[in-house]
């Protein structure tokens, strides 16, 4: 009896667990989810980290029985930091390998380049960094954040709390830092800075030879009036232009550097001396204090094999986008990227911080805004918080014939620049060319 009745309690464990964990059919193929970020290159220590947090998720959810019935399979390429590639490659996994999405891309150089592939096979890409705006496409889902919700909380956050006066704008030299920066000389102006204290200056990614540069900027800055560096600046150029500025003396105290795509995977194994008390402008921290946060790193850490592994805004970003793909799936029933558009505007998941991100009718998201201040360990000690999430604008309304113009990817509208005021569709263009003259 014994021996039956052990054999009784086992068969029931198992069938406990095999109704626990949905079985994963095999009938209909895997789910192919494409990994579309740059492994080597200048950019690398910025896209690497994103690749492995999808990889966990797709590992999540194929524990928790796939998506739909069927596993989840990664397709993994290494565009090398090249724009050009990146289009290449994209076309090959959707045309050769068949994916279903598209997790990828860090540059707006290489969203571009990506931007034509994803409408010719209509397919779908999740992009998880900041970008200028200015641009909207019904496929692409822009998990990052949108100038009005980094860039220019930045700046005003300098301007009203700092006092600063004369600004050095400093970017890698595309696409993502030149419109950007266009928009924050407007916005400068608007708030009544003069048009001569206000240095612009761009670099090629990769550059590291910032000894002429920080000179020229020492300059520019040394009549006494309270100053600040506003940083574009992309990929390892970072790492050296840090490193440069502490090196001849540029301290946060003095000459404080506002950053928008450094972040704390960047600076892992870096010696953070010359980092600390600089600042950067963000949607997350992996300092937030929340029971979501704290969550996450466990897992990542876990994943990673790595206690000290580290979180950043743009982890987070990939998370959501993932996180929103799966809900869209399976309210849709499909992979299909018609069926998956078609329910995406309006999903919501629960952000790291603890508030909710929606997806908007222009395909961006709505996310809280942080200030954070660099530590010697590496996290931000956090200076500001919105008090609630910030609707992210495919179009800012600073540039002129923009006010009333968005993007609404809603299925009975279906625009890429929809007149609010008017009611109607100004374009059929995902991307149209603004009237920005790039400096």
């Amino acid at each position: 009896m014994s021996v039956l009745k052990r054999a009784l309690t086992a068969l029931c464990t198992v069938t406990a667990l095999c109704a626990a964990t949905p079985a994963i059919s095999e009938d209909q193929g895997p789910i192919k989810v494409g990994i579309l970020h740059s492994m080597t290159g200048t950019m690398a220590m910025s896209e690497a980290p994103l690749k492995d947090v999808i990889l966990m998720l797709i590992d999540e959810q194929n524990r928790k029985g796939g998506l739909l019935g069927r596993r989840l399979e990664a397709v993994v390429m290494d565009p090398g930091s090249s724009w050009p590639r990146f289009s290449l490659m994209a076309e090959q996994m959707i045309t050769e390998d068949k994916v279903d999405v598209i997790f990828g891309c860090w540059t707006s150089g290489s969203r571009k380049a990506v931007l034509p592939v994803v409408e010719k096979y209509n397919s779908l890409l999740f992009y998880p960094v900041q970008f200028e705006g200015e641009e909207s496409s019904r496929n692409i889902i822009y998990t990052g954040a949108s100038p009005n919700q980094q860039a220019l909380p930045g700046v005003d956050y300098l301007y009203y709390r700092r006092n600063i006066k004369r600004w050095v704008l400093i970017g890698s030299d595309y696409i993502y830092p030149r419109v950007t920066n266009e928009l924050l000389i407007r916005h400068l102006r608007q708030l009544g800075v003069n048009e001569d204290d206000i240095k612009v200056m761009y670099m090629p990614l990769g550059f590291s030879e910032w000894g002429p540069v920080l000179r020229d900027i020492q300059n520019f800055t040394s009549d006494g009036e309270p100053a600040a560096i506003v940083s574009t600046i992309n990929g390892d150029s970072n790492i050296s232009f840090y490193i440069e500025c502490a090196q001849r003396g540029i301290s946060a105290a003095d000459l404080p550097i506002m950053a928008f795509s450094l972040d704390e995977n960047e600076i892992v194994g870096v010696y953070t001396k010359p980092f600390v008390g600089h600042l950067a402008s963000m949607n997350y921290f992996q300092s937030v204090a929340t029971r979501e946060n704290q969550e996450f790193i466990k897992r990542w850490r876990q994943y990673r094999n790595d206690e000290e592994a580290v979180t950043s805004s743009a982890i987070e970003s990939s998370y959501l986008g993932f996180k929103l793909w799966v809900q869209a799936v399976e309210s849709a029933g499909s992979v299909h990227t018609d069926d998956i558009l078609g329910v995406i505007v309006g999903q919501s998941v629960t952000n790291l911080s603890g508030s909710t991100s929606t997806v908007l009718p222009n395909h961006l998201l709505s996310k809280p805004l942080y200030m954070g201040e660099m530590t010697e360990s590496g996290q931000f000690r956090l200076l500001w918080s919105s008090s609630g999430v910030e609707d992210g604008q495919a179009y800012s309304p600073i540039f002129s014939g923009r006010e009333d113009v968005d993007a609404d990817w809603r299925p009975e509208i279906n625009c890429p620049r929809y007149d609010k005021t008017a009611q109607k569709c100004l374009s059929s263009s995902s991307h149209p060319a603004p009237e920005i003259p790039l400096r």
